[in-house]
């Protein structure tokens, strides 16, 4: 049966707002038998519609690291957010910035982030970000001891709204780290009800609020990871 595009754009806006997590291309692609499959081409084509049936509206249809997810909008978290009860977490500065070095700096030893921030890096830290499955260990470096080298993870940028380590915002986006918290709570809240985090593109910077003078003083060793990464 062919499918015209009105019905292939409310298949698959039915399908990502039944799937509660973000869908790709492929996992799209299965929803219909192999003879009439859309192609990959058409799928976008019909997302990019999408995408534009929902501007102005209170929510939007996003593309990050794992595929497609509608998602409320940043601008109305502050209204959204009250819908539940439970308090999210609040994040220290620390870990805040912990993150954020792993993010600009991937991969890097406890011991190089250590060096940055000037200050012991807590083990609850590192264990609550791999909880939380925003980092990884990526390898081991190749001196005595073999630390281990942390990398984010694509769950982290499903969290941070994000596609790829190219949409990092740069350091000149930077924020202050208590607007950080406050829009992590609303984040965490979304995570708590419906398993999907949601933010805007600009989260992450916000965590650097501290640290682009200690990353400029490391010179060439300070350059800020903006490859693509694979993730596994």
């Amino acid at each position: 049966m062919s499918l015209d595009r009105n019905q292939l754009k409310n298949i698959l806006e039915g399908a990502m707002f039944a799937s509660g997590q973000p869908m790709s291309l492929e996992h799209m692609g299965f929803l219909f038998d192999e003879d009439d499959r859309p192609a990959p081409q058409e799928l976008r084509a019909a997302l990019d519609e999408l995408v534009l049936d929902y501007v102005g509206r209170g929510i939007e249809l996003k593309e990050v690291a794992s595929g497609f997810r509608f998602q409320v909008r940043a601008a109305y978290g502050p209204w959204v957010s009250r819908l539940w009860e439970e308090k999210a977490p609040r994040y220290s500065r620390a870990l805040l910035e912990t993150l954020a070095l792993i993010a600009y700096r991937q991969p890097i030893t406890r011991s190089e982030i250590e060096q940055i921030r000037g200050v012991a890096v807590s083990t609850n830290i590192v264990k609550t970000l791999l909880e939380r499955e925003w980092i990884r260990v990526a390898g081991h470096r190749d001196v005595p001891g073999h630390p281990a080298l942390f990398a984010t993870t694509r769950q982290f940028l499903d969290s941070f709204n994000l596609k790829n380590l190219a949409e990092l915002p740069s350091l000149a986006d930077i924020r202050d780290l208590d607007k950080i918290n406050e829009e992590l709570e609303f984040l965490e809240a979304q995570a708590l009800s419906s398993g999907t985090p949601l933010n805007d593109e600009e989260e992450l910077a916000k965590v650097v609020a501290e640290l682009e003078a200690g990353m400029v003083e490391g010179g060439n060793d300070a350059q800020i990871a903006r490859d693509d990464h694979v993730y596994e």
